[in-house]
This record gives C-alpha cells, structure tokens and sequence, in this order.
C-alpha cells in the first residue's frame, strides 16, 4: 500500500491476535516494526523471525517500562512514523455491582491509560519525523453500551474521546489520529468473552457465539486481517486527509444486547 514501505511502527500487544496480525500486514508492506508485548515466550518466538522486526517486552499499564521500551524505538529504528495502541484486555463479564474495584481499575490501566502513556512517549517522536499517524483500538463497545462489561465499554468510549481530542491537538504538525472499531473478532479473547457469558446466561457457548453474529447486518464475527487492512488504509497515503475518526470494523453492528 502507497506510503508504509520504510515507515518506523510502534505496536502495543502484538505478539498475537489482532497485533500478530497488523505487525505482520505492516512487515508485508516494506515497514520497520517494533512489536512491545508482555508475553515473552511469543516474543522470544518471534525475536530474529524478520530483519525489519524488533521485539521489546513492556506492562502499557507501567510508564517506566514504556519509556524504556520508546527509547528501544528511538535509538533502534532511529524515530517514529505511525503508533499502533492496540493493548486491551476484556475486563470481567458481570453486572456492575459485582465487578471489584481492581478489576475496574485494571481494565483502565490497560484500555485508556496504556494507550494515554504510549501516546505521550511517541508524539515527541512523531512530531520529529515531520508527521505520521496514531491509530488507538476501540471496539463497539465504544460507540454502544454493552451489558456485563461496564470497565471495557467505559475505557472504549474514553479512548475515542482520547483520540478526538489527539487528533486536534496534533493536526497542526502533520498527526493524524483514529479509532478502529472492530466488532467481535475471532480469537481466544473473544473465544474467553463467549464462555464467560455462557456462564453468566447460563447457556452455551454456543449460543452466545450465535447470538454474536446474529448482533451485525452481515451475521459474522471479524477476522483479524480485516482489522490489519483497515489499519494500514489508515496510515496509508490513500487516508492522507482523514483523522478524528471512529471507524467501526464490524459487519454493521445492530444491538448489543444480548
């Protein structure tokens, strides 16, 4: 795609899932990615596996270990063009009075914050390579409410505020700031999402996962790659004048009830 061949990329959580998937589309497309992850065995996996990837091991939850993870992007890839804040965790499945106070909390940490902490380490960097392009992942749950998930649909909905306020804040030096949304994407995140509301409804797993499809105009969860291609369209020359948006992934999401 015109315009990511060369592009320095930073990318939160993507040593698997939707992450494996968008370093990887962004490798296909000429770009030097920096994959920052938790889960060292994938990491240790993947470290040597490409000549225009690096890997470094960081919590987005922890800015200590973040800045210690940009300096790895500064010194190693020499600046940066395009940050991928993908790091997000489900949080618990229950109904608000039952979620603790830590789990809360955790979801923040990890949802919002993570990406509020990589945002502030990379705009420095962005703003020296002249411009180049944020993109935060959302979910629907940030453009709807989602029952049994209040801390991730309330961390989706600030991170698109985050990227609004981003995206004005950083148009005057060439920075352009999105969401993408996507709805159910396959994968053992949303494998776990599935049994947890099976659990919660009590019936199985399987109806939940139909009842998933049944939620979009076009009855299907996402691949992973639908994200990626959106993502790269996004940092892309073509997407050169398109920023403060909320892009939902999601076949058309109709309700969120379930």
């Amino acid at each position: 795609m015109k315009g990511i061949a060369d592009k320095r990329v930073f990318l939160s959580a993507a040593a698997a899932g939707i992450g494996r998937a968008i370093a990887d589309r962004f490798l296909q497309a000429g770009a030097h990615v920096c994959i920052c992850d938790i889960d060292e065995a994938a990491l240790a996996r993947l470290e040597g596996s490409h000549d225009r990837l690096t890997v470094v091991r960081a919590d987005v939850a922890d800015p200590g270990q973040l800045e210690s993870a940009f300096l790895t992007v500064a010194q190693g890839l020499g600046g940066l063009d395009v940050l991928v804040n993908n790091a997000g965790i489900s949080g618990p499945t229950a109904n608000t009075e039952s979620i603790s106070p830590a789990e809360w909390q955790r979801t923040i940490d990890v949802n919002l914050n993570g990406a509020f902490y990589c945002s502030r380490l990379a705009i420095p960097l962005l703003k020296a390579s002249g411009g180049g392009s944020i993109v935060n992942i959302g979910s629907t749950a940030g453009l709807h409410g989602y029952p049994l998930r209040a801390p991730y649909a309330a961390s989706k909905w600030a991170l698109i505020g985050l990227t609004k306020t981003l995206a004005m804040e950083l148009g005057p030096h060439g920075i352009r700031v999105n969401a993408v949304c996507p709805g159910s994407v396959e994968g053992p995140r949303i494998d776990g999402v599935h049994a947890a509301k099976a659990a919660a409804r009590g019936v199985s797993v399987e109806e939940i996962r139909e009842a998933f499809r049944q939620k979009s105009s076009l009855r299907t969860l996402i691949a992973p790659d639908d994200v990626a291609e959106t993502i790269l369209f996004l940092c892309s020359d073509s997407a050169a004048r398109i920023s403060g948006q909320a892009l939902a992934v999601d076949g058309h999401t109709e309700t969120m009830r379930m």
